[in-house]
């Protein structure tokens, strides 16, 4: 259950058998480049160097279209989006990087790859410092409702004041056309932002993995890829690590009001600075994509074999004699000559002729009943992961009243690491064990069935929200301490600035709703600012009441809730490798590249897209209390916590319950077609009369044994 979007883990496998099958692996071993030598520096002709730009630049691009997902629910506040608006723009990514991944295997053997993988990165940092106008183009973060003249962002608009000297409603100007325009253009921008950086990412993975593996020995090339893959795998640790990072400045860290700010990152309207993650990636992927440039179309294929190295392949080829081929496809001078798959013709067709045939294979594939069951086994893992991804800081901070960062750090330091550690052992086990068909069948069926137990524990790791004064009545919410004590105060509306009184963990909207009507401001031992609420007519004692949340009784269960989480993401990761197993020995040879491309395009249309939207929809149904903007609902305050926890973790459960239900069909399927088999081969072995005795009622087993 890796972290990873379709992005870092889509096109590597769909280019890493193209290459193979287009033609590519043609050209002359020792044909040069196709401009000389001399023309660029010796370092640019070493294909070490280019994987380790290669390794530089996915990183780089990991890191800047995850770091979105650590900042969600900050993104939400500054903006004042739902959750559904938030999904939606995190799914985005994968619009254009669907409708052009598909003629990647197309234009692979005629483009100069290099430079289009510079390209593309080149749009990734546009899409990355896109994704930071809204920003600089925004007016400063206000936390309260004070005025934007009000530079100090005073805390006494939330007092209790009386009738006659309470201010009156805000004018109506603040929801002028030009507002609500501003608004639009920054959710446009995002929106653009995350479109481009889909289109960026297009070319970078499949045209870098091809390129590799053309010019390096072929006893090199898969511990380029190895290395490549395992360092790339590290892209969404670091864009959660860089969140939690980030998220503990404030936003307008580079326009500070002057005498500064008396929130603390603990307080629920602190806003980090989300935009600097952005700006940090966004120069990472500039630079990598230098070198690009420089590298030639062509080179001089790799002449020698690392000799560290000859062990680790002679074993990594062992499952070869034990009937497991390994997923690398076999180069064309092996290939028989008659196949017609798209893949093997599609350099000699022209884009009108492509998108005509490509519909007749994917038909033909889709029918293969393994291949169907076991990819719709990965969409609905995939929609588990991506919802995940999303929303779980989200759901973190809420549950547990922990900080955006910290929940970032959790996430980066458990959930990633160790669904990384599953798709290890995951083939490991495929390897070393010489797994067959049926025996990945099974691995498959055990591991979802460990990670759906995981997951059930988890729907009682947490508590009921506490007591709301000043949002809509909810049935079983109790009634306010001193009945009546906030009814002289005029509190606003829609103010949002809560404290909490510590001694019956009743939290107030606003200190107006406490009726409270001073302040008194101490200065802690870090010198920062802490505010307290006094004179509240609503509190036993008068208060003091101290300013932000009350804390979640719950909070020592955050490092249960993720220990036990990470645990399922590394059981359902070790059927990331034996489901790639069946998906390319569960299709005709012919079919084989294409068959992975479709893969990846239905995780990416069924699970990656829709995925974020259904979770946030979801969410959004769980909350109670919304902050209103020009009469609109914006961001939510206060959510149900029981619900917003049963139901994401029902989401969870549905979607993997889905994926067992699939992998326990493969099994049955793989397991009749094995004992067919066997009963066919008994068959042959007998004697010549008793053969034609035993051949009336036996039938011919499907072609679709894996």
């Amino acid at each position: 259950m890796p972290f990873l979007g379709p992005a870092g883990e889509g096109p590597q496998m769909l280019d890493k058998d193209t290459k193979a099958t287009v033609g590519m692996e043609d050209s002359p071993g020792g044909e040069a480049s196709s401009e000389p030598k001399s023309s660029r520096p010796r370092v640019f002709h070493s294909l070490k160097f280019f994987v380790l730009c290669h390794c530089l630049l996915q990183l780089s691009q990991l890191m800047i279209s995850g770091y979105l997902k650590s900042s969600i629910s900050t993104v939400e506040k500054r903006f004042g989006l739902s959750s559904q608006i938030s999904g939606l723009l995190a799914s985005f990514n994968e619009v254009g990087n669907t409708a052009l991944i598909l003629f990647v295997s197309y234009f692979g053997s005629r483009v100069h790859r290099p430079r289009m993988i510079g390209c593309g990165a080149i749009l990734v940092a546009l899409g990355g410092l896109l994704m930071t106008l809204p920003h600089f183009i925004s007016e400063p973060y206000h936390y309260d409702h004070s005025s934007t003249e009000d530079v100090q962002q005073n805390f006494e608009a939330s007092l209790c004041l009386p009738s006659s000297s309470a201010p009156g409603p805000a004018p109506n100007d603040s929801c002028s056309r030009s507002t609500e325009t501003q608004h639009l253009t920054v959710v446009g921008i995002m929106f653009t932002a995350q479109t481009l950086l889909g289109v960026g990412g297009v070319p970078i993975q499949p045209f870098g993995i091809s390129y590799i593996d053309d010019f390096a020995h072929h006893s090199n090339s898969p511990l380029y890829l190895g290395f490549l893959f395992a360092v790339t795998l590290m892209g969404p640790g670091i864009a959660y690590g860089m969140g939690s990072l980030m998220l503990r400045l404030y936003v307008d860290i580079n326009r500070m009001p002057e005498g500064g700010i008396r929130l603390t990152p603990k307080d629920p309207r602190w806003v980090g600075a989300w935009w600097l993650g952005f700006l940090v990636a966004a120069g990472m992927v500039l630079l990598a994509a230098i070198p690009y440039f420089f590298f030639p179309r062509e080179m001089s294929k790799e002449k020698h074999e690392f000799k560290f190295c000859r062990k680790f392949l002679t074993g990594a080829a062992s499952p070869v004699s034990k009937g497991e081929n390994p997923p690398r496809e076999q180069s064309p001078e092996e290939s028989p000559k008659n196949q017609d798959g798209l893949a093997q013709i599609a350099p000699n067709l022209t884009v009108i002729q492509f998108i005509k045939v490509f519909p007749r294979v994917l038909l033909r594939t889709l029918r293969h009943p393994i291949f169907l069951l076991v990819v719709l086994a990965q969409v609905c893992m995939s929609c588990m992961v991506a919802g995940m991804a999303t929303f779980l800081p989200k759901l973190l901070e809420r549950q547990f009243s922990i900080t955006a960062s910290y929940a970032n750090l959790l996430i980066g330091s458990l959930s990633i690491p160790s669904a990384i550690m599953g798709i290890l052992v995951g083939g490991a086990l495929v390897k070393r064990l010489h797994l067959g068909p049926v025996r990945c069948g099974a691995l498959c069926v055990l591991g979802i069935l460990l990670c759906l137990l995981c997951s059930l524990p988890l729907f009682f790791l947490g508590c009921s929200t506490h007591q709301i004064v000043g949002i809509a009545h909810r049935p079983g919410t109790q009634p306010a301490v001193f009945p009546g004590c906030a009814e002289p105060c005029s509190c606003p509306s829609d103010d949002f600035n809560p404290v909490c009184d510590p001694n019956t963990h009743v939290e107030y909207v606003t200190p107006c709703h406490a009726g409270c009507t001073s302040q008194v401001v101490q200065e802690a031992l870090d010198k920062s600012q802490v505010t307290f609420y006094t004179n509240c007519s609503c509190v036993a004692g008068g208060g003091p009441l101290p300013a932000g949340s009350c804390d979640s009784a719950c909070s020592h269960l955050v490092l249960p809730f993720m220990l036990l989480l990470s645990l399922g993401s590394a059981l359902g990761s070790v059927t990331h490798t034996p489901a790639f197993m069946l998906i390319l020995r569960g299709v005709k040879k012919e079919d084989k590249t294409l068959a992975v491309g479709i893969q990846y395009m239905l995780l990416r249309i069924l699970a990656w897209m829709p995925s974020p939207v259904i979770h946030g929809s979801a969410i959004d149904t769980t909350c109670v209390h919304w902050a209103l903007s020009c009469g609109r609902r914006a961001v939510c305050r206060y959510y149900d916590h029981n619900l917003f926890r049963n139901r994401f973790i029902g989401l969870q459960v549905f979607f993997k319950s889905g994926s067992l239900v699939c992998f326990a069909l493969v099994f049955a399927i793989l397991r009749q077609q094995n004992k067919e088999a066997e009963a066919k081969t008994a068959v042959s072995s007998l004697g010549p009369e008793q053969h034609l005795l035993a051949s009336g009622p036996e039938k011919k087993p499907e072609d679709s044994s894996v």
